[in-house]
């Protein structure tokens, strides 16, 4: 058996106004679809970030994929290798000091992610098989909130059904609302967005609605040491963890030894070299995975086995995505034992989807593992096109939350960190 095609869809689907560090959320969220096509009849998917720059590389490399048996992981990522030359663009805004050819990693995921759906089939096996067995049946996924606003500034007559989170009592009301639909039992803030006094209160008031559930916030680097260090101690007995509050391992490491809680990340550990300064350093005590930039599924199993080694927990980041994402996500997370945090997952922000027979479902904020061959989804080709024909018409080739920003606060400026009192 051979891969004989390769068909790179780019997309665009709604994404609601969601505040972060950076600025907000565009009315559009990219992604690339994924389809590699065998002379057996097999299709693999993959699903990965839709920025120009990525799709560029994903066009790079297409013609390295042709011709290889769907098991030849190994050779492509070496073909992968020789046709993208060391980049570090595209899909997120990684912290001062990062590194590493995440060009490769990326490709290199995406295409993998559809192989191993191809091995799946054709073996009629689910992709967690392939990776050497599922040890949990259940992964459980996170409610993922953020502070928004109640419509795009350009869209004003299209509101979504969550309306506008900026107050900590309205964040009580979303978290109340996306648990009574999704069962979720751990909680998860984006933060970085107000003054951290506000976003102190509004974990308070979280804890104080919600004593029973799991705890997290992730300023996404938007806070100095000093801010890091008096707001971890304002939130003492809080949190299970404190994602990236700061922008730097040495950061990190300052902030580490001043508060109660773990520091996790996805932004100042995002690839193996980061490993022995951050280790050196105390820098963080949780990692959050990603297989769309860590290289893949097997990458996240050999990252696992990283984070026992060093003592460190594992917890799994997430983008805006859609259904093929989320299915890899639990594929991988159910061969994972030491994934012992629950994952975040931006899916119930999407009201679109590419899969046939539509959203996957949640029961009780978890995901049951398919055992269908493969990833056990498949395309529904008119949301497909539905969807490619969004980003032809939407006008966003790369994600720039700064400049949707600007359209509320003309001037503002992504800048990391944002909130500062000095260093401590």
């Amino acid at each position: 058996m051979k891969i004989t095609h390769c068909r790179i869809t780019p997309i665009a689907f709604r994404d609601p106004p969601l505040l972060n560090v950076q600025g907000v959320h565009q009315p559009w969220a990219l992604r690339s679809i994924i389809e590699l096509g065998t002379d057996t009849g097999l299709v693999g998917l993959g699903e990965s970030y839709g920025d120009k720059d990525v799709l560029e590389d994903l066009e790079e490399a297409r013609e390295a994929v042709l011709g290889l048996d769907p098991f030849a992981t190994n050779v492509l990522r070496q073909r992968l290798s020789e046709v993208l030359m060391p980049r570090t663009h595209a899909g997120m805004a990684l912290a001062p000091g990062t590194h590493g050819n995440k060009a490769l990693e990326k490709v290199f995921a995406a295409l993998e992610v559809a192989m191993l759906d191809l091995q799946g089939q054709t073996l009629g096996k689910p992709v967690h098989e392939i990776l050497g067995g599922a040890i949990r049946g259940n992964i459980p996924y996170s409610a993922y909130l953020f502070y928004k606003f109640a419509h795009h500034k350009d869209d004003p007559y299209a509101p979504d059904p969550w309306g506008e989170v900026l107050t900590p009592e309205q964040m009580v009301g979303e978290t109340r609302q996306m648990i009574d639909e999704y069962g979720f039992g751990s909680i998860k803030l984006k933060g970085g967005v107000f003054e951290p006094e506000l976003e102190i209160e509004t974990m308070k008031e979280l804890h104080g609605a919600f004593p029973n559930y799991p705890l997290r916030i992730d300023p996404n680097g938007g806070w100095d040491v000093g801010t890091s260090i008096r707001a971890g101690r304002a939130l003492k007995g809080t949190l299970e963890y404190l994602e990236d509050p700061t922008p730097t391992l040495e950061g990190m490491a300052r902030v580490a030894k001043e508060v109660s809680m773990p520091l996790a990340t996805n932004m100042v550990v995002t690839n193996f070299a980061h490993f022995p300064e951050a280790i050196r350093l105390g820098s963080v005590q949780v990692i959050l995975s990603d297989h769309h930039y860590w290289g893949g599924l097997r990458a996240t199993q050999i990252l696992a086995r990283h984070c026992q080694t060093f003592g460190l927990g594992l917890s799994m980041h997430s983008n805006s995505h859609l259904g093929i994402s989320l299915a890899a996500m639990t594929h991988v997370a159910a061969t994972i034992p030491n994934l012992t945090y629950a994952c975040d997952t931006h899916y119930p922000w999407q009201e679109d989807e590419i899969i046939a027979g539509g959203k996957l479902k949640f029961d009780g904020g978890s995901l049951t593992i398919s055992d269908k061959p493969g990833l056990g989804v498949t395309l529904d080709y008119a949301a497909l096109e539905k969807l490619h024909q969004n980003y032809l018409t939407c006008g966003i080739r790369k994600r720039n939350d700064a400049l949707e920003m600007q359209k509320y606060y003309p001037g503002w400026q992504a800048k990391l960190p944002r909130f500062l009192e000095g260093t401590g």
